[in-house]
């Protein structure tokens, strides 16, 4: 089954770091992102510009309307993705878990809808 793991969390403290603080990947991400792929789970994976790069889209009444930055103040924010091949829900749990950011922010683990 593939699932996603939702990395959320304090963006503020994010974009705090400096330029080449975010080129560099943390030891712990490395470490994480290496046994996803020695286990054969990591299908894909991707951190996310900030919200305020972000443009919302939605169409009312026929009209497109363009909302630039986020669309709702929250604690935390969507920062990032990864893609995952497991078993079963509780191996994609046990994944999220391991993920460096479920020590200070939220992962959320939701399966894919197949569409067959």
């Amino acid at each position: 089954m593939k699932f996603m793991l939702l990395i959320y969390g304090d963006e503020a403290a994010a974009t705090a770091a400096t330029p080449a603080d975010t080129r560099v990947m943390s030891p712990d991400y490395t470490a994480y992102n290496e046994a996803l792929i020695k286990a054969g789970a990591l299908l894909a994976g991707n951190r996310l510009r900030p919200t305020a790069d972000a443009t919302s889209v939605r169409v009312r009444n026929g009209k497109t309307e363009l909302l630039d930055g986020p669309y709702a103040e929250t604690k935390e924010q969507f920062g990032g993705y990864y893609l995952i091949e497991a078993p079963d829900l509780d191996t994609a749990r046990d994944w999220a878990s391991k993920c460096p950011s479920a020590k200070t922010g939220t992962v959320e683990v939701r399966p894919v809808w197949q569409l067959d």
